[in-house]
C-alpha cells in the first residue's frame, strides 16, 4: 500500500510557489522542479485551488499561496489530494469466509488497530506546516551555499 504521490507533489507545488513567491508560477515551470508533465500539476493545482489553498492566475502570471504558510497544515494537503473512499486510509476485504475462525474475527481484529494508525498519522500531519517545510528547505538551500 501506498500513500499517492500526489500527497508530496502537492508538499512541492505549495513549496515551490512560497520560496519562488514574486516569480512566476507557471504549470510549466513547477513540472521542470516536479520533473514531471504540466498537465498532472494543472491536475494537483485544481485541487489546491479547490481547497483554497493556492490561487491560480491562466496565462504567465501562474499561481500564488491563498492562505499564510503556517495556516497549510500536510493534513490539509493529504486531505486535498487524496481522495480516498470513506476517507480511510485502510480498509479491510469484504466478505471474509464467517466459516473460518480467522475470517469471523479479521475485521473486528484489525479495524481498532486500524483506526489508531490513521489517528496517529493525522495528528502528526496536522502538526505540521507547509511553513515548516519551506523553512526547512531553505535552511539546506543555505548551507548548500556556505558549502560552496
Amino acid at each position: 500500500m501506498s500513500i499517492s504521490s500526489r500527497f508530496a507533489v502537492a508538499i512541492h507545488i505549495l513549496s515551490l510557489i512560497s520560496i519562488n513567491r514574486g516569480g512566476v508560477n507557471t504549470s510549466e515551470y513547477i513540472a521542470a522542479s516536479v520533473n514531471t508533465n504540466p498537465v498532472v500539476i494543472r491536475r494537483i493545482m485544481g485541487m489546491l485551488k479547490n481547497a483554497g489553498l493556492v490561487n491560480v492566475h491562466s496565462g504567465i502570471a501562474g499561481a500564488e499561496l491563498a492562505r499564510n504558510l503556517s495556516d497549510i497544515t500536510l493534513l490539509d494537503v493529504y486531505k486535498t489530494v487524496n481522495v480516498v473512499q470513506d476517507k480511510e486510509l485502510f480498509s479491510v476485504h469484504d466478505n471474509p469466509n464467517p466459516s473460518c475462525p480467522v475470517g469471523r474475527n479479521i475485521q473486528d481484529t484489525v479495524l481498532p488497530l486500524f483506526t489508531t494508525a490513521q489517528l496517529a498519522l493525522e495528528k502528526a500531519l496536522g502538526s505540521v506546516t507547509i511553513e515548516d517545510v519551506v523553512n526547512d528547505i531553505t535552511r539546506k538551500l543555505e548551507l548548500e551555499k556556505l558549502q560552496e
